[in-house]
């Protein structure tokens, strides 16, 4: 495995325009919230490829690729999202000096050092889903009673409650 890498410095690399090189690298991801709950990558430091190109006129075309997991509470059942699909990352970056346009200017770059800690943290929650689930299939909590679907009997079922349109007719007395 690579050694963990948070600042990079792309100018020890001595390309010149035209060239390109890639790198394998540990990249280190902070815990995160989304939607009140804390996550966690697993592990914190995932092996992550980087490409590196110089571009005319002194400026970087970057690539950032890995694959993470995360640790945490499951959106539907509240169990442990860990096992659920890996989130693949695949992010690009381009930063051209001396541009005016702010799509051509990386906010990670700050002269020839590249913060590949917050590119790798800011690409994962870019990827992440709507929803952080343990499984696809997960059938989440009951609602009435809280009982996880999952592991629930599948005839797990709860008495439907009256229709309230109807409530004043069970206070009705009839004499026989």
């Amino acid at each position: 495995m690579a050694n963990r890498t948070d600042i990079f410095d792309l100018g020890r690399l001595g390309l010149s325009s035209g060239e390109g090189r890639h790198l394998d690298l540990t990249v280190s991801i902070d815990p995160l919230e989304f939607g009140g709950q804390r996550y966690q990558a697993v592990p914190s430091e995932v092996p992550a490829k980087l490409d590196v190109s110089r571009t005319t006129g002194s400026g970087w075309f970057l690539r950032l690729r890995f694959d993470a997991r995360l640790s945490g509470p499951c959106m539907r059942c509240l169990e442990d999202a860990g096992k659920g699909d890996a989130i693949v990352v695949d992010s690009r970056e381009v930063d051209q000096p001396g541009s005016d346009d702010d799509e051509l200017k990386s906010p990670y770059l700050a002269g020839d050092d590249l913060d590949v800690h917050a590119w790798a943290r800011d690409a994962l929650v870019l990827e992440l889903p709507t929803q952080i689930v343990c499984s696809d299939d997960c059938k989440g909590l009951c609602a009435i009673c809280g009982e996880n679907l999952n592991f629930a009997d599948p005839e797990h079922a709860h008495e439907a409650p009256p229709d309230p349109r109807w409530a004043k007719l069970s206070e009705l007395k009839l004499d026989r």
